[in-house]
Formats: C-alpha cells, structure tokens, sequence
C-alpha cells in the first residue's frame, strides 16, 4: 500500500473510510468450498473469549453471521480442532482421533500456534475432505444488499468488498471524478462501471479507453474529435471519446501513460469542461471523468503533471489485492466456475448434490490449493485459471498444465503436504477406488495423490502392483508408435488408451526427440 503513503493527504480517499482495517478484529471463520456449495461465502464470527470447538456442530455459518447452521459434514468429527488464545497467539489443537486437519498447507497431527500477523494474513483450514476454511483476524462480515450498487459486478462478502460497495454507492451519487488506484487486475474496470450504473448518468453511455493504446500523434484527435482534413490523414470528422460519451461517463484506463504533451488538454478538459477538437473551435462537454492506474503517478522520475494528478483525484478510490480479503477467494472461484461451465458445456461437472466423496475430495483439494496461492495477478488471474480448469476435460478438476508451475505451495508447507496431502494411508484405498481416481485424472500422478489423500511415492508403487497399470516409460515403443498412429497423434488420446500420464508422455517423446 506505500502508493496510499505517497498520495497527496490533501485528497479525499475511499480507502481511508474502509472498515477492514480500522475497526475492530475479530476471528472470522470464512467457508471457501463445502459439499453443498450453496454454503460458500457463509461466515462464523468467534466474538467470545473462548475456547472455541471447531467441528461437524459447531459453529454455526450463515451468510449473516450465526443466521444458518454448523457444517454438517459426514466426514468432520464431532468436535475436529480446539481453538484457543494462549498470551496473546491463538493455539490450535487437533483432537486425538479426529478428522484430517491441515492448516496452512500442512497436515496437523497435534499442537500449532499462529501468531497475530499469521492470523491477520489469513489460515486457510481443510476438514476433513472436502470442507475449506479461512480462519481470519479481521473486521466483522456485514449484510450483502442486495439491491446495493455494484452488488451484482463486484461478488464477495468481506468487510472490505461490502465497503467498498457502500462507497461506490455514496459516490457514484455525486458528480465528481474518481480516481481509481490498485494493482493489475483487481477490477478497476468494473468499479468505473459499477460508478456509472449508480450515478444519474446510467441512462448514458459509458464510453471505456486504454490510454496506453492511443499513438500520441493521435491522441489530441481521438480523445477531443477533429475536422475533416485538419491533419494528414483526417479523411472524416471524427467526434471523439468525450464527445462520444456526451451526458454520460467517460473511463480513461491506464491513464498513467498519458502522453505527456496531451497532459495539458486533457487538464483542461477536467477543469473547465471544454474541449478543442483538431481544426475545430472549443466547445463544452457534459461528461463524468473516471480515470484507474496501476501506476505511480508522483515521486522521482515521473513526467505525469502534479496538477492533473490532483484534479484527476478529486475523490479516489484505492483497490485492495485479493492476497489482503483472501476470505472473497471462495465465491469468486465459484462464479467464475459456474460461468465457465455455462458457456463452456465442458469440463468435470462442478460439485453439487450427488457428487462422489472422490468428487468432493478433488474440488475441496483445489479450492484449498488456491487459497493458499497469493495470486499475483488478482481477480483476473483467478478468473483465467477458472476457465483453464473448466477447459481441462476430465471426471475430476486438475490444475491446468500452464499454471501449474506458477502456483507456488503455501508458505511454510512441508514439500508432501503442500501437492499430495499424505491424510490417508494407501492401504485403506480399495482397487477400485484406486482405478476410478487413476481414470479421473487421466493418470496424472499428482492430481491423484491430491484427490485420494496419499502421496505421490505411494501413487508411483501401487502403480507398479497394480495389474493393467504401469508408467509411460514402460510402454513398449512398437506399442506406442502405433497407439499415436491409430489416434492421428494426438497426445491426450493416445495416453488415455495406452493409460499413462500425457505430461510423463510427452516428456519420453520429447527426450527421444520426436
């Protein structure tokens, strides 16, 4: 947040009036995936000193803190996790016993202790198999309106996203420029939107431009209009962005890039609202200016003009990333899920009533993978990752080849716990349990040490004592040449007929340099 330091204080901030850091902290027990995935997004507020006995009956979740009922999971032990304040750090004990517990990417097996800045980050919890925890210190969950400005554009329930709404609603009811400041792809786009839809202006066109794409040769025309033959190449008049969103809102996206010979005009457009289109007279606009960046827009080094800084921040709005409200993870991965899956018509089936525990188990392992992920590229990045999982045809949801390697384990897991969960032992799995989660995940190794609980060394030798299975490497080469020929080498299908791994494929042809 040191771009919230550098601002001028002189400038009135969204950020200075969010809840999620100045009130008061409470624990927050976040649902980020269960079985019946209608509960994601349901909190439980820990408000009593304590202890606390976190398990299949308590304590109660709702979408209104307390306003539902306790998990409710099969496969949670009555009484899982004690949760206790011991001088000042919140102790957390498993009950001898119990259901499977990790914590932070780690399987607990008796006593963890989470300092404050642990617990203000954030813990994410699995029980059992397919429930999804974040234990939070935090500002206190609010009611969702849900006729509230925004509420259908910007999910999540954390104190922070209902603030956030409750601004753009305050704000979006004046008529003045915002200015909106936060990482790459925290939704600066739809903030503008959901501002213009809560202003008088909504009737109006919202009229959106990247600033960084406009040459600077011709960024006097295309923001302000020109002439017919006011410069070389005018071949028509040309009306312009602000005129184009006449009576409307205007959204200049990357405005840090701002060429800075156009910075003047563009000044006095904001200032005075007029306008000079090339080769034409000034003339007035009606138009609301909504401006975003990722970008420093003072200090040392920078050419954007203190003066258009300030008047393009009449009021400003600072985004949070998705690593500081890590409790919305939950629901946004479910939306974008379910909007995949409802334009894709592919992909494993998304979770609900009928699922197999395997099912579960896959989907749960994924919700907590994510949530320990700190996502570098915010909601957009989720976004993206969803619709990769939904592409990945399969019974089961696997983490897509292309992000694989960006997804780092959570910090501080042990190397095992982080990508195969190492819960269950492999005697207790039957072989047909063992042959059904080796198909679902297309006989990728770690995708079915994550959905069975075990390890991946346990996966490789039961592969091996397990007859009609084995590795890629042990494919005969006549065998394989042929099963690449019969299906027009096409990688995936040849690996699902000879039941290997495509990855461990691909690799042998790669190293035998086909």
């Amino acid at each position: 947040m040191s771009e919230k330091t550098d601002a001028d204080l002189t400038l009135p901030s969204v950020m200075a009036a969010l809840p999620g850091r100045y009130r008061e902290e409470v624990l927050v027990l976040t649902l980020v995936f269960h079985p019946d995935p209608h509960r994601i997004g349901e909190t439980a507020v820990l408000t009593r000193r304590g202890p606390w006995t976190l398990g299949r009956l308590s304590p109660d979740f709702g979408l209104v803190p307390g306003s539902g009922g306790p998990l409710d999971d099969q496969h949670v032990s009555r009484e899982a996790v004690r949760l206790s304040w011991q001088q000042g750090r919140l102790q957390v004990r498993r009950f001898a016993g119990s259901s499977r517990c990790r914590v932070g990417g780690r399987e607990l097996e008796g006593d963890l202790v989470l300092e404050r800045p642990d617990l203000r980050d954030g813990v994410p919890l699995l029980l059992g198999h397919g429930v999804v925890l974040l234990l939070r210190l935090s500002a206190p969950p609010q009611a969702v309106l849900p006729d509230q400005p925004g509420h259908v554009l910007l999910k999540g329930r954390s104190a922070y996203m209902c603030s956030l709404r409750e601004q753009i609603a305050s704000v979006g009811e004046t008529d003045v420029d915002v200015l909106v400041r936060g990482e790459t792809g925290t939704g600066k786009e739809l903030v503008a939107t959901a501002l213009h839809q809560a202003s008088r202006r909504s009737a109006a066109p919202l009229v959106c431009v990247n600033m960084s794409a406009i040459p600077p040769g011709l960024a006097p025309a295309a923001l302000f209009g020109s002439l017919k033959g006011s410069y070389t190449g005018a071949e028509r008049s040309g009306q312009g962005y602000f005129r184009q969103a006449e009576g409307g809102s205007l959204f200049l996206d990357e405005i840090g890039d701002t060429p800075p010979e156009i910075q003047p005009q563009l000044l006095r457009a904001l200032q005075q609202r007029e306008i000079q289109p090339v080769g034409a007279p000034v003339r007035r606009v009606d138009v609301r200016v909504i401006s975003a960046t990722d970008a420093a827009l003072e200090g040392p080094g920078c050419d954007f003009k203190a003066a258009l800084r300030h008047r393009l921040g009449a009021c400003e709005i600072v985004l949070l990333p998705l690593r500081e409200h890590p409790e919305d993870i939950g629901e946004l991965l479910w939306h974008f899920l379910s909007s995949a899956a409802a334009d894709a018509n592919s992909g494993p089936a998304l979770p609900g009533e009928g699922s197999s525990d395997l099912e579960i188990a896959a989907w749960a392992e994924l919700f907590h993978y994510f949530l320990c992920y700190h996502w570098p590229g915010n909601v957009r990045q989720l976004a993206n990752v969803a619709q990769q999982v939904l592409l990945a045809r399969g019974a089961l949801p696997v983490l897509p080849d292309s992000v694989a390697g960006a997804v780092e384990p959570p910090a501080g897991a042990a190397p095992e716990a982080a990508t195969s969960g190492s819960g269950r032992r492999m005697q207790e799995i039957g072989d047909r349990e063992f042959r059904e989660a080796m198909q679902a995940c297309r006989y990728e190794v770690a995708p079915v040490a994550r959905a069975l609980g075990v390890s991946r060394p346990s996966v490789y030798r039961r592969i091996e004592d397990t007859p009609g299975l084995r590795l890629a490497a042990q494919v005969p080469q006549e065998e394989l040449h042929q099963a690449l020929s019969e299906h027009d080498g096409d990688l995936q299908a040849t690996a699902m007929a000879l039941r290997v791994s495509a990855s461990s494929l691909r690799a042998r042809l790669r190293d035998a340099g086909r």
